[in-house]
């Protein structure tokens, strides 16, 4: 099941849970996981996940199969050239991420150092499937960065393109896209939740354990049952 809909079970404040993505193949196939973030749980609601992924946080994601970071790589090649996975710490600041139930994107906070609010950064993405120990999705290529007054901007265009024309995404779902990305302007434009809410005030309880990577981050997931 999706993360939309009543009657789902909610994680609880404080729990451990992974915030995973499939590799992007093209149509009708089934990507592996390729990358993996343990979060706590903030708040687990009908209406909004909020998860917290705290600085120091050991992930795992995806590198070329030499180890050279997927974004040293020419554009042209950077998604047909084999590719592997490494853990890999989460440094700087940590990042709190937000989402609501069918909803095909994600709105992460940043911040700099000393809590100094940066912005908010939107994930275009398949909508959630939830499992028992965490969600699954699909990043979608195409995202959009949100700023302190309110102005904002369209990111990852070239990547965009670039999935396109190597096949990891079709012109209808290309289109989706784009209207997802269109849908989460009128929320900004409105500025609606999650923007109007306040989370750039947050902060995560100090007494909260990183969470860890556990080895079979990359098990087959089992959906909640609704």
């Amino acid at each position: 099941m999706t993360d939309s809909g009543a009657g789902k079970r909610h994680w609880a404040p404080g729990d451990h849970i992974l915030w995973r993505y499939r590799d992007n193949v093209p149509a009708g196939g089934n990507g592996r996981i390729h990358i993996c973030r343990p979060v706590t749980v903030v708040q687990d609601t009908d209406d909004l996940l909020a998860v917290w992924m705290a600085p120091g946080t050991e992930c795992v994601k995806p590198v070329l199969a030499d180890g050279t970071p997927v974004h040293e790589e020419p554009l042209a090649t950077r998604y047909t050239a084999p590719r592997t996975t490494v853990r890999s710490r989460w440094f700087g600041s940590g990042v709190l991420k937000l989402a609501r139930p069918g909803e095909p994107w994600s709105v992460w906070l940043f911040w700099d150092g000393g809590w100094q609010f940066r912005s908010w950064y939107v994930n275009l993405e398949e909508p959630r499937t939830r499992w028992p120990g965490g969600i699954d999705s699909e990043d979608h290529f195409l995202d959009i960065s949100v700023y302190p007054d309110r102005s904002w901007q369209w990111r990852d265009e070239d990547e965009f393109a670039q999935a396109q024309r190597v096949g990891l995404m079709g012109p209808g779902q290309a289109r989706r896209v784009r209207e997802a990305g269109r849908a989460a302007l009128d929320v900004i434009g409105s500025w609606g939740p999650p923007f109007s809410d306040g989370w750039e005030d947050w902060r995560p309880d100090p007494r909260w354990p990183v969470p860890t990577l556990p080895d079979d981050w990359d098990r087959t997931s089992a959906h909640m049952p609704s």
